[in-house]
This record gives C-alpha cells, structure tokens and sequence, in this order.
C-alpha cells in the first residue's frame, strides 16, 4: 500500500505531504483546484516521462518520493532482489527532476530507470485515470479478467512453459528440416572433395617430411662427399684427428703427477676424443644411408605434386589443414545419415509436446467458458447498479489455433440500450461508460486474486444519485481487502471514506499554490453538505451529510 506520498516544487505546488489510509481514501476540491496535478506527480514515480515545464520554481529541483507497506508482497521482493536493490517492509521510490530536464529515478535511495520503475510499480498500483479505458478494450486484458475468474493461474503458467518449449522445438525441426536440405544439395560435392582427400590418405606432416627427404636425395652425392671427407679426416688420414688426440692424451699423462691442473685438461681431452669417435662412428653410419634414390625422388615428386595441388584447391598451407578439412567433410557426410534420425525424434517430441499443449489448451477453454455465465451475469448487475440499467456485456470465446494463451480468443461485446446489437466493446462504449465497467469488472477479480493499490481519478464522471452511491458502495467494499484511492466529485463516494483529504489553493508569496489537508469528521460533514448544495451549506444538506458519512 501507499502509506506517504511527499511532492516537492511540482507545478503549483511547493511542498505537500500526504498520509493514506490502508483502506478507502477520498480526494476532493473545486474544479482546478489541484486534483489531476496530484496524480500527475504521482505518475512520475510510477514511471512516466518527466517534464522541466512542471517546475513550480525553476531554481530549484522537482522531488516527489512514495513510500509503499509491501510486507508479505513476494513478487515485489523478487524483483528488488533480482534486480540488486536493497529490500525491506518500506519501499521508497524516489523521482528528481532538475531545471535542466534532467531526471533521475531511485528504488530505495539506489538509482533506477525508468524501466524499472514501471516494473516495479505495476506490482504496487493500479492507476486508472478518467480517460484510461483502452485496457479494457485489449483482448488480452478480457482474457485474464476470465483466468482470474475461473482460478486458471497454476495451469496457465504451465501451459505457457510448455509453449514456450514447444516453440523452440518446432524452430528446431525447422532449422533440421533446412539443414538436411542444405546438406542434401552438396551432399555430392563434399562427397567427391572428401574421396579426393581420402584416396591421397596423408598422413601428419607427410608433405613437410617428403620435401625434406627430396633435398636430402637431391644433393646426396655431394653430402656424401662432404661425409666421407669428414670420416676420412677424423679416422682414415694419415694423421687422424682422433688418433691424434689419444696420443697426446698419452703423452701428457707422462707428466700428470708433476701438476695437478694437468688431470683436469687429461679429462677435459679424452672427454673430446669420446666426442670425436662418437662423432666420426655416426658420420660414417649416415654415410652409408645416403644414397641417390631415382626411384624415390620421383616418388616423392609425384606425392608432392598430389599434396600441393590439394593444397592449392583448398586454399591451405600444410598436411595438417588438409587432414582437418577432411574430418570436418567427414562430419558433414555423417551429419547427412544422422539427421534423418534427429529429424524423427525431435518430430516425435513435437508431436508429443502437440498433444499436451492441445490437453491444456482445452482444460484453460472449458475453465473459461464455464465461468462466463456467472461473469457476465454479475457485470451486468453491477452495471444497473452503477447507472447502467440498459447495459448489457456478452463474452466471445472463439476457437482458434494453439497460441501463446491456449486455443481461445476472447472478446467482451457491449449493448448500451438493449437493442441486442452486441459490439466489441472497444468499438462501441463511451468513455464514461468503460470506466464503470472497468469497476465493476475490478470489484469481481478483486475477489479472486490480490491487486495492487487501486487509484481512481473520477471514475464517476456522468453519474449522480443513486448510481453514485453504488460506485460509492463498491469502492468501499474493494477497499476492504486492499487500498484505494479515489478521486471525485460526488458526495455519495466522498461519504463512504475512511480517510478524506481535501485539494484547495492558497495565495502564498503572491502566487497561488495547491495544498492538500486530512479532514476531521466535523469538516468532512461541512465539505460533503457543501458538494450537495453548494456555499454556503443549507442544514438540511448537513444533515444529509451526516447521514451519508453514519451510513
């Protein structure tokens, strides 16, 4: 509920605070007075566009701040937390706006946009302005009126989850049904580029190992020369090189024992001459590996030409790249066999979800066609209620497809003076009449389920007497269970208040400014007696008055 509402330098107003009660608040006050401008500021933390223009004082910034009771509202919590503001019993929401135009939104003193505010605040309040009927003209607004009625929450939660799986699933099977079409136009062709690849069969890095092994075999006679060179001056010469160093090993080790450095340079020598056998023995074996291969160099050479014009085809530079593209036509060939296979069971899993979509679908139908009767039945007794004696509603539950909502349209059709000509109801109501309406069809689902804060702002325009007193009667019945807030010029609804506040201006400053004050009993009897006769009040209008406020 909306507990305080605190306006600072909107409009013509300077500073106001306002108080509600939890149950039914009235506002009145002579035309112009200020009503409206109370829920224009009102609008801003709810959301709306700001506006510079609405300054009272262009020095100084806007500030209009609501503190809202939400204990035991899950869904508000849910959201704070969701969204990473802090929670608790009191929410604040907070809307500045500078002399700039610049605005600035805050849930609990945390910045806010303007999305989130909406968010939040359609959790909090219902507000319905005097021209403010097109909801009740949108199909999916008469829709949930019925759901709310026929108790169709749990189902319909779940009947949407089920759609929403079902959607993805036939998206799917479309994606499938496209890709094996795809697949199937270049099935032959990835076919043909996969056998090519295949036939070659490369192996890791073979193109980068045979053109190495081709320089080897193209320059063997001149490697091997160079080999035999080396073995021969390491082995074979008359002085060789390791021969040679044994007997210097040899020699110096006469005279190891005259100095102790020399066993380190001994060791350090026959560490070389291991080295230099080591060396010579390897040389000589590869020598005699390297051959020249004719055979093999053309080989290679026709191996080389297969790689690199695969290569070339594909656009690629080692075996490696032409080994992946391989496996990947590989996997498209396998997705070819595979996907007639996933086709079957993702179109079993549709034909399944289908059918309980359909199950549901029905179940959702036959709840809301079985409360129409009762729905319609009391709207229209409401209606007389209200100064609508000659005004009938019908309910359209039209067959249709599955959709997001089940397979039902639904349209309310109005008859304003009995010429059973049943219309759309956005087609053919006046505005004064779709805002009753909208009462009496907000009295019903507020039986079955727990809306907001509701605010009207004259809802009972065109109506007087006994029609007045009705709206009067439900407002007050719907104020039982939750918080309204009502703003009007009628005495029969100004008499059912438990808190009646009072809109006047005032000359401060030499400029007028709206003010706003909670009446005592004694003034809201002088307030009442004065919307019935007018200034001054006769004594029988305070009398009425006070009948009106004992009732």
């Amino acid at each position: 509920m909306l507990s305080k509402l605190i306006i600072q330098n909107y409009a013509i107003i300077d500073a106001i605070e306002i108080n509600f009660s939890e149950h039914f608040n009235i506002i009145t006050g002579e035309t112009g007075a200020g009503k409206s401008i109370l829920v224009g500021a009102l609008s801003l933390i709810l959301g709306e566009r700001a506006d510079s223009s609405a300054l009272l004082n262009k020095e100084k910034k806007c500030f209009i701040e609501g503190f809202f009771n939400v204990e035991g509202k899950q869904n508000v919590f849910h959201f704070l937390n969701e969204n990473e503001f802090s929670a608790d019993i009191e929410l604040v929401l907070r809307r500045e706006i500078a002399a700039n135009g610049k605005s600035r939104g805050f849930i609990n003193d945390t910045p806010a946009n303007l999305q989130q505010l909406k968010q939040l605040t359609s959790l909090l309040v219902d507000l319905h302005q005097q021209f403010d009927t097109l909801e009740l003209g949108d199909t999916d607004f008469q829709r949930e009126v019925l759901d709310a009625l026929a108790g169709n929450e749990k189902l319909l939660l779940h009947y949407i989850s089920l759609f929403t799986e079902w959607k993805k699933t036939q998206q799917y099977l479309t994606e499938l049904t496209t890709q094996k079409n795809t697949f199937q136009k270049e099935l032959d062709y990835n076919q043909f580029l996969f056998d090519e690849l295949n036939e070659a069969d490369l192996k890791e890095n073979e193109l980068e190992d045979l053109d190495n092994e081709l320089q080897i075999l193209t320059n063997a006679e001149e490697i091997k020369k160079a080999l035999n060179n080396a073995v021969y001056d390491l082995k074979e010469s008359e002085h060789p090189v390791v021969q040679s160093i044994k007997q210097l090993i040899s020699k110096l080790n006469s005279y190891a024992a005259f100095n102790t450095q020399l066993h380190e340079l001994i060791a350090r020598l026959q560490s070389v001459h291991i080295e230099l056998a080591d060396v010579s023995d390897e040389l000589e074996s590869l020598n005699d590996k390297v051959n020249y291969d004719e055979v093999r160099i053309n080989f290679i050479n026709e191996r080389l030409t297969q790689g690199y014009r695969l290569q070339k085809k594909h656009a690629v530079q080692s075996t490696n790249q032409l080994i992946d593209i391989k496996n990947e036509l590989q996997k498209k060939l396998d997705a070819v066999l595979n996907i007639d296979e996933a086709i079957a069971i993702t179109q079993n899993k549709f034909n399944q979800q289908s059918s309980q979509l359909e199950t549901i679908a029905e179940d959702l139908s036959a709840k809301r066609k079985k409360i129409i009767p009762a729905f319609t039945k009391n709207v229209n007794i409401l209606l007389a209620q209200v100064g609508m004696p000659n005004a009938k509603i019908e309910v359209s539950a039209t067959q249709t497809n599955i959709h997001q909502y089940g397979k039902n349209t639904i349209e309310f059709l109005f008859d304003a003076n009995k010429s059973n000509r049943f219309e759309p109801l956005r087609k053919v109501a006046s505005g004064g009449e779709l805002s009753r309406l909208m009462l009496c069809i907000k009295s019903l689902v507020a039986e079955k389920i727990n809306l907001p804060t509701l605010i009207f702002d004259e809802i009972d325009t065109g109506i007087s007497g006994e029609a007045a007193k009705q709206v009067g009667i439900i407002l007050k019945q719907l104020a039982k269970q939750r918080q309204v807030i009502s703003i009007t010029h009628q005495p029969q609804i100004a008499g059912k208040a438990d808190a009646h506040f009072y809109v006047y201006k005032q000359i401060k400053n030499d400029a007028v400014q709206t003010n706003i004050r909670l009446l005592n009993k004694d003034e809201r009897i002088q307030a009442i007696a004065q919307m019935l006769a007018g200034e001054p009040p006769t004594a029988a209008a305070i009398e009425n008055a006070k009948e009106m406020i004992g009732n």
